[in-house]
């Protein structure tokens, strides 16, 4: 964001000279009332006070300030035409010469700004005159969204006047430079010295933010390169948000954990700081965090209801990671409610399958006046699929633009050929995607490929798959799901052909990893991993598991895999257990009886996975939260809560 023009400049002779105490007391009190915000009365004293002498040359500065504040153009060309008469312009007072550019530029006359630059004579003008001047008009120019303007007026300043550039000065460049440029004012701020300036630092950390996973690794970079003492608030926040912005949460609570120990000097965060952090807690599933961070805010924020964004990143975090109960409870306390409120809500109720409720909460939404935007059409659209709701999602996604002025976009397609295509209906979402108004991406496209695979539909797979990996073909998602639904159809071949094409591109499956929290430690777990202290009774706990399930569901019992589990020193270790099995195994040998036992995945569950834990939480009476990469399953008395709907 652009920075407002400063008004701060060198004092002038007057002031030097003899302070305030040597003002004549009526022109003491014009600036003493613009400094207090009132203006009107300034004014009124300056037009109506002692006229002999003129008024002091410390007044006319405030005076300017007071006409801009009050949008009165006029004024300002009168005073500046009274300081020009007066010989105290074009340079000779450098503080009622900045409050003039200051002026001109806040009411957005920068052709008159620029005029007043020009007539400086800028061989005969201190240094430091004319550096305030130029980052007056630059910082107007930036104010207004002029920035070929600024960038005009600093190559003037560089080459042409030969003045050297400040803090100030890339304070109002940085903000609205092209992304492209501003590595180029950051060489130019460290061989200057600047860089390290913490409002410079602050301000190339917030910029190289906003563009995208690789400005988040930049922006990184300048703060660690920032002396720890100059590290403040707004360092730290501007750190964090740049990682919770770009989609890289651990780092985001990595580093408010460095924030939070020695290496934060004691800096306290704010409000601005724990809504980053419990964004990016939500995304990872970081429970423990995210609960030192609410005990933070009960405990130091006590009205921390009446903030809105800190409210609803509560809510959002506690629906995320499996809190539905706490989240609703928050959101009933809530003295007032915004569509980010109710929406965080309808996209956990939807993440939980309880479409039903998620669509009672949007109706009660737009009873309550809150008109939906296109980020709540999104959540409630993706409630109804993951709930199979084919009806009601069918009927809020065609009266949208009627009833709520929404034009549906990408992301609402992507939901209807989720919703479609889990429904059985594959022909429609094709025929959907062929009637959009735009070219579909790869979410759509990738939507309609895992439809296909849980339909086992090759052909359409087949042709989802190759216009997905036109559009994305470094995801690897796709060439998995595409090679399992050749391996459930027995085209092997098909399968062969997927990995390779992997190959070619260099391309690795990602490995499945869950995750358990336990007494404040996390339990990471791999597919096939053997590295955790207690994997021996993990492994035999499993197993001991899986033929108890083979019992019940009348399956054969594998006796050769648990004589390998039991054995003294098995030479080869087990192989074949998916990670949210282990992690389950640890809950339930760490935890107590009729605890919940909550998994975090960072893949789909898959059909095997989902069975078995269905039958253990029948088998062991416990309760098992899984959420895996688009949604929680709740397993319970040998059920889900999907309704075997994923």
């Amino acid at each position: 964001m652009a920075t407002e023009p400063s008004t701060s400049a060198p004092a002038s002779p007057a002031a030097v000279a003899g302070g305030d105490d040597s003002l004549e007391p009526w022109s003491a009190r014009v600036r003493t009332l613009t400094r207090l915000g009132r203006h009107r009365e300034a004014l009124a004293l300056l037009r109506h006070g002692d006229p002999s002498p003129p008024p002091h040359a410390l007044a006319l500065p405030a005076a300017v300030i007071s006409c801009a504040k009050l949008h009165l153009a006029s004024g300002v060309a009168q005073i500046h035409a009274l300081a020009a008469k007066r010989g105290l312009l074009p340079s000779s007072d450098a503080y009622l010469l900045s409050a003039l550019l200051s002026s001109y530029s806040r009411l957005r006359l920068l052709p008159l700004a620029r005029q007043l630059l020009d007539e400086l004579p800028l061989a005969s003008t201190p240094p430091a005159t004319a550096r305030t001047a130029f980052n007056s008009l630059i910082s107007g120019c930036a104010l207004h969204g002029v920035p070929a303007g600024c960038f005009s007026l600093f190559r003037l300043m560089r080459v042409a006047a030969g003045v050297r550039f400040d803090a100030v000065t890339l304070l109002a460049l940085v903000p609205v430079a092209p992304l492209g440029i501003v590595p180029q004012l950051h060489a130019l701020a460290a061989r200057s010295g600047l860089a390290a300036n913490t409002s410079v630092a602050n301000c190339l950390v917030s910029v190289y933010a906003r563009g995208g996973g690789g400005g988040a690794s930049l922006a990184r970079q300048v703060f660690e390169e920032m002396p720890r003492a100059s590290r403040d608030l707004v360092s730290w926040n501007a750190v964090i948000s740049a990682h919770a912005q770009n989609g890289l949460a651990v780092e985001a609570v990595e580093l408010y954990r460095r924030m939070r120990g020695p290496e934060g000097g004691g800096v306290e965060p704010d409000a601005v700081t724990l809504v980053g952090v419990l964004s990016s807690c939500a995304h990872t599933g970081a429970r423990r965090v995210g609960l030192d961070v609410e005990r933070y805010v009960r405990d130091t924020i006590p009205g921390f209801r009446d903030n809105l964004p800190l409210c609803n990143a509560l809510i959002n975090f506690h629906a995320r990671c499996g809190s539905l109960a706490q989240a609703q409870e928050l959101f009933d306390e809530m003295p007032e409610r915004s569509v980010v409120s109710w929406t965080a809500l309808i996209i956990g109720y939807g993440m939980h399958g309880q479409g039903d409720i998620a669509v009672d909460l949007f109706e009660t939404m737009v009873s309550e006046a809150t008109a939906p935007d296109s980020v709540a059409m999104v959540g409630l659209l993706s409630a109804c699929s993951h709930a199979g709701m084919y009806d009601e999602g069918r009927k809020y996604f065609s009266t949208m633009e009627r009833d709520y002025c929404l034009r549906p976009k990408l992301e609402h397609y992507t939901c209807m050929v989720d919703l479609l295509g889990r429904a059985g209906r594959l022909d429609e979402a094709r025929e959907l995607i062929a009637s959009m108004p735009m070219a579909a991406d790869g979410a759509v496209w990738g939507a309609l490929l895992g439809a296909c695979k849980i339909h086992k539909h090759v052909e359409m797979g087949e042709e989802a798959f190759e216009r997905v990996v036109s559009l994305e073909p470094a995801n690897v998602g796709y060439y998995v799901l595409m090679a399992n639904i050749y391996a459930d159809a027995g085209q092997l071949d098909g399968v062969a052909k997927v990995r390779a094409a992997m190959r070619r591109r260099g391309l690795r499956k990602e490995p499945g990893c869950s995750y358990v929290e336990h007494k404040g430690k996390v339990h990471l777990f791999m597919a096939d991993d053997h590295s955790h202290p207690q994997a021996r009774r993990i492994y035999e706990l499993v197993v001991e598991l899986e033929r108890m399930v083979k019992e019940k569901t009348g399956g054969d019992v594998v006796e050769e895999r648990a004589e390998k589990a039991v054995a003294e020193a098995a030479a080869v270790p087990l192989v074949g257990f998916h990670s949210e099995k282990l992690a389950v195994a640890f809950g339930l040998l760490n935890t107590e009886a009729g605890s919940e036992i909550v998994v975090i995945k960072n893949l789909r569950v898959c059909g095997d996975c989902h069975s078995f834990l269905k039958t253990v939480s029948e088998l062991t009476n416990r309760a098992f939260l899984v959420r895996d990469a688009s949604r929680f399953h709740r397993f319970e008395n040998g059920a889900c809560s999907c309704r075997d709907y994923w």
